[in-house]
């Protein structure tokens, strides 16, 4: 029973602390040692919890050592702004609606709204792939050619460039003159009557110009 009272009242003390973190982290992001100086905790017990916390996406930690609040609790001002308008371009469309932005030298899959037919193009939230493969990934790699193809026409099109038998159509996303992500719009080439481009182009430029919009407010 004193084993059991005490394992309780150390998860209850562990809890405790973790809610003091992101209590902390709520004013804003700061390292580990200012996290301990705003909670009264020590830096090696802050360090610990905060590291963990990572590790399970309640905190993450940029490139100079910062702390902020996870995935699990913030979502993106661009994700948020993209959701909305990727439904919308999924319904009027009937086809799998796509937000990428660029994470080194992969993209990755920040937000998707899949099509309701039975044979569709999908890939899962989070998914990451190598640039500059599919309509997408030449957009985010500025591939030569297919920024030729924006300046011309607003969109980049693909043809089982990575996946045989399915195509795409992206634009990209631009804020104050800053390539931030591309719209994607992934189907089956069975269900294309020109080209994924000729099709749907301008439902995606305008998909896109919409989150631009959107994110800049």
């Amino acid at each position: 029973m004193t084993e059991s009272v005490s394992s309780s009242s150390s998860s209850n003390r562990t809890l405790g602390r973790v809610v003091q973190i992101l209590d902390a982290l709520d004013v804003s992001s700061c390292s580990a040692s200012e996290l301990a100086r705003r909670t009264g905790l020590s830096v090696s017990t802050v360090h610990r919890l905060a590291m963990s916390m990572t590790e399970h996406g309640f905190l993450r930690r940029d490139s100079d050592g910062l702390f902020r609040m996870g995935q699990r609790f913030v979502r993106s001002a661009l994700e948020a702004a993209a959701l909305p308008v990727l439904r919308e371009l999924q319904r009027k469309t009937g086809e799998t609606a796509q937000l990428w932005v660029r994470r080194g030298e992969h993209r990755l899959c920040l937000a998707t709204v899949d099509s309701a037919h039975e044979l569709r193009a999908a890939l899962p939230l989070g998914t990451r792939l190598a640039l500059p493969a599919g309509s997408a990934g030449r957009i985010l790699a500025r591939d030569q050619r297919a920024w030729a193809e924006v300046a011309e026409r607003g969109w980049v099109g693909a043809e089982s460039d990575r996946t045989p038998g399915l195509g795409s159509v992206s634009a990209p996303v631009i804020v104050g003159e800053q390539l931030i992500a591309a719209v994607c719009l992934a189907l089956p080439l069975v269900r294309v009557t020109v080209s994924p481009g000729e099709d749907f182009g301008d439902d995606v430029v305008a998909a896109a110009r919409e989150i631009a919009a959107a994110a800049h407010h």
